[in-house]
């Protein structure tokens, strides 16, 4: 009876404590995330639970499965107590991820909440975006390191690793140049302010929104939905556009080429009212002016302001197409023309370059009986 009941109550003991802390953990942050509602943290911590009870319940399996006086697992104990430490290892370290995770997404959440300026609010997801990452770095190294040496071949060889460690390291920072590069260049790019996730950038000719920013490589939303992927340390090393920083509003132009002839005024007064019926247009500012001349037409300006690159092309497309629609509406003559004349053929004499004497072409002689007599020397009429 006592070896039926011995490994039930170690095996039910552990569950049961391991489901009673997990149930008493949840209730009482349920209670904290009631009563401070002004902050997410309790509620966050909620999803620690399930890493929670998965790495106490190894704990206590580890301290006490020996305790079940079980004959398998006594044969395997050896066996059985290196898989439970490595579990134990790995959902220790998912609870820190759990954790980092939580109070990282808690802080940005209430700074956002806080905050009204939308370039600062971008900053800091990129900056706590980066320091997630590189926290599940560190975490993901360590757990990795302490389930290394655990092994007792691991800790043998861990003197003679040690010893060559410089030459090692030496050698791996030469092999990983470029990706250590990038990882500089990310923390640069997180802290120094330069780009920020939303952000609207302009790189390689390619007009798009910064989509997510990592440790080694920095993605970029086109306007029609693709994807350029390029390394951090680009944006470190090579000029580019950002037309986010010190404020999303944009200011656009719009060219007309269009004859001598073109109502300029009139235009200016279209102008106005397709800006004040078109909703993307931000009241800002707006101009119409004449910016340049040819011999055949002359190039008209029309400048607009809305609060971002998205409206501020709306903007640009409504303008460009109603005006021209007008054009050709009301004032179809100041559209450019070409203007074409038969070409005139030089003089033939000139008083400086007189044309040449025809050389002599002795005229067709008479059909012989038609009024010529021949005489010695030839005919003649």
């Amino acid at each position: 009876m006592e070896n039926v009941l011995r490994p039930l109550i170690v095996v039910g003991g552990s569950v049961v404590l391991t489901l009673s802390v997990g149930w008493l953990v949840d209730v009482l942050l349920r209670r904290a995330d009631a009563r401070h509602t002004e902050t997410p943290l309790w509620g966050l911590l909620r999803r620690c639970r399930v890493a929670l009870q998965v790495a106490l319940g190894t704990a206590l399996f580890r301290a006490t499965f020996r305790q079940a006086e079980i004959e398998a697992v006594d044969q395997h104990a050896a066996g059985i107590g290196q898989v439970l430490t490595l579990v134990l290892i790995g959902a220790s370290a998912w609870l820190v991820v759990r954790i980092a995770t939580a109070v990282v997404e808690s802080s940005y959440r209430r700074y956002a909440a806080a905050t009204r300026d939308p370039a600062r609010v971008r900053r800091v997801r990129t900056q706590v975006t980066l320091i997630h990452r590189i926290v599940i770095a560190v975490v993901g190294v360590v757990a990795v390191a302490a389930m290394l040496l655990t092994f007792p071949a691991m800790r043998t060889v861990g003197a003679s690793m040690l010893a060559s460690a410089g030459v090692l390291g030496i050698v791996a920072g030469i092999a990983a140049q470029s990706t250590l590069g990038n990882l500089f260049a990310g923390l640069q790019i997180a802290f120094g302010d330069m780009v920020r996730i939303g952000d609207t950038v302009v790189v390689d000719g390619e007009w798009g929104t910064v989509e997510e920013i990592t440790l080694t490589f920095l993605a970029v939303r086109t306007w029609d939905e693709r994807r350029i992927t390029m390394p951090v340390s680009y944006f470190t090393s090579k000029p580019f556009e950002n037309w986010s920083r010190g404020g999303i509003q944009m200011t656009g132009t719009v060219f007309f080429h269009l004859d001598h002839s073109a109502p300029v005024h009139e235009m200016r007064e279209k102008l106005h009212d397709v800006l004040r019926e078109c909703p993307a247009w931000d009241g800002r500012d707006w101009s119409l002016a004449v910016t340049d001349t040819t011999p055949t037409t002359m190039v008209v300006r029309a400048v607009v302001t809305a609060k971002d690159a998205d409206d501020v092309w709306t903007v640009r497309c409504a303008v460009r197409e109603q005006l021209i629609a007008w054009l050709c509406d009301r004032h179809p003559y100041a559209l450019p023309r070409i203007a074409t004349a038969q070409a005139t053929p030089p003089p033939v004499d000139h008083p400086e370059h007189p044309a040449p004497a025809p050389a002599h072409v002795p005229a067709p002689a008479p059909a012989h009986g038609e009024g010529a007599h021949r005489t010695g020397r030839g005919w003649c009429s």
